[in-house]
């Protein structure tokens, strides 16, 4: 089990303001369960001077009281301060102490005014102090109406914006045991993704079916109602939004498509799709040679592997998987776990290239398609050179078809090298369970054709 990973170039940001000698504003902000508590503690270890309040939803007058209590720990001289937030802030910011106000939105619920003492403070009254205030927030609306967006009071005074996100495969695999073999740690990311809090969830002693039957499916899991908790914190009216998030996960990835599965009316369905993104929830996912705001042939996926793997499997179920106990996994999950795995496999493959293919350098990775051709994984470079691959995820070996389909579809993908000349193309499988021996003996005659394994593409990522 793993404690705290990676988000070393965010430990170096905030530490750069604690040893500021001016007044420094940090915004943090993402979705729950990434680990920005942590991150922030983390960050403070080898500080005295500071202050963590960890707020929640009680009046303004009880939150007063305990940020005082918290306060007096390093400044006793708080309890004479009038119990106010400008003159109690205004008095640390006085003491160059750095102040950490955690889930900050439960703080603004009860006092509004909050993100304009603030700002007032940084505009005017801070001239002369080195303290750092560092506002933490999961409720991502509410950190963009009080600090991010061009009309909240806090625009524009932050030192450091930092967007929490999953961790990256490497990182999210250090809370996996030393010996998961491949086929366990992309499996596992394809469920849980790189949220900490879930990968913590993980027992190394268990078998993957047995942590997804008693940490998910269980009506009793940890995790079983986490995303039904995480969107209704966010979501005024979650229904629409559940529904969407449902279809995508389904498979029905256009706007044509979510539309008609959700009933929602084709026009009203941006305004909903720009809130799951906002949200960081979903992400307009368009073919590599096309641009977001140009492509007609944009798809809609779920960003993380493990809201993707709820709304799939979970969502709607009521009491069928305590029905079946602990032969859930296997006769639910299992059969279609390949399949469903498939899509990180490919994310993966992709973000595995540079690492594969360091003789050249690698602008773009990610997918292609018009419609029936399709390329899993695609390359762009500053040379000649365009990269394109195929993924198998499935028991059996990938055979000398799936290469013939990814040479006659590269054919319809429409790329030019930066100088304008000819290209080439240089081909990669990817394969969970090997390849035919037509295939090796391509790759043994060919210098153009590249045979990967999972454990290549986990290898290059850790």
């Amino acid at each position: 089990m793993a404690g705290f990973v990676n988000r070393t170039a965010e430990l170096g940001r905030l530490e750069s303001l604690y040893e500021s000698d001016e007044a420094e504003l940090a915004i943090l902000y993402g979705r729950r369960r990434l680990g920005k508590t942590a991150l922030v503690k983390r960050s403070l270890e080898a500080y005295d001077d500071t202050v963590v309040y960890q707020a929640k939803q009680k009046t303004t007058a009880l939150q007063l009281e305990q940020f005082i209590d918290a306060a007096a720990t390093s400044f006793p001289g708080v309890r004479r301060i009038r119990e106010d937030w400008e003159q109690i802030l205004g008095y640390l910011a006085e003491e160059d102490a750095i102040v950490v106000l955690d889930e900050f939105p439960y703080l603004i619920e009860q006092d509004e005014s909050l993100p304009s003492v603030l700002q007032a403070m940084f505009d005017h009254e801070l001239d002369d102090s080195a303290a750092t205030f560092v506002l933490v927030g999961s409720s991502i609306s509410m950190m963009e109406e009080a600090a991010l967006l061009g009309n909240s009071p806090l625009y524009g005074r932050s030192s450091v914006k930092l967007d929490i996100r999953q961790l990256p495969f490497g990182a999210a695999m250090a809370f996996l045991d030393d010996a998961s073999t491949a086929d366990e740690q992309i499996c596992t990311w394809g469920i849980f993704g790189g949220t900490p809090y879930y990968l913590e969830e993980v027992s190394p002693e268990a078998s993957l079916g047995e942590n997804v039957y008693r940490t998910i499916l269980s009506r009793h899991g940890t995790l079983h109602d986490e995303p039904d908790y995480v969107l209704r914190m966010e979501l005024r009216e979650p229904t629409r939004y559940f529904s969407i998030l449902e279809a995508i996960a389904g498979g029905k990835t256009t706007r044509n498509e979510i539309a008609g599965a959700t009933g929602i009316d084709y026009n009203q369905l941006s305004k909903y799709l720009d809130r799951l993104s906002r949200l960081r929830l979903i992400d307009q996912h368009v073919p590599i040679t096309e641009r977001k705001e140009r492509s007609k042939r944009s798809r809609y996926r779920l960003r993380d592997p493990f809201f993707r793997f709820w709304f799939h499997f979970v969502y709607g179920t009521g009491t069928q998987y305590d029905e079946l106990g602990e032969e859930a996994f296997e006769t639910v999950i299992e059969p279609e776990l390949a399949d469903f795995v498939s899509p990180s496999f490919e994310e993966l493959s992709s973000d595995a290239l540079r690492t594969l293919y360091p003789e050249h350098t690698i602008t773009e990775t990610g997918q292609w398609w018009y419609d029936d051709h399709e390329i899993d994984v695609v390359g762009l470079t500053t040379s000649e050179t365009l990269i394109v691959g195929e993924c198998k995820f499935t028991q059996a070996p990938l055979g000398y078809d799936a290469f013939s389909k990814l040479q006659n579809h590269v054919e319809e993908l429409r790329w030019t090298p930066e100088d304008g000349g000819d290209r080439v193309e240089t081909y990669a499988l990817f394969s969970r369970s090997g390849f035919t021996s037509s295939v090796e003996e391509a790759a043994d005659e060919r210098d153009d054709l590249k045979l990967f394994s999972a454990g290549d593409v986990v290898e290059a990522l850790t």
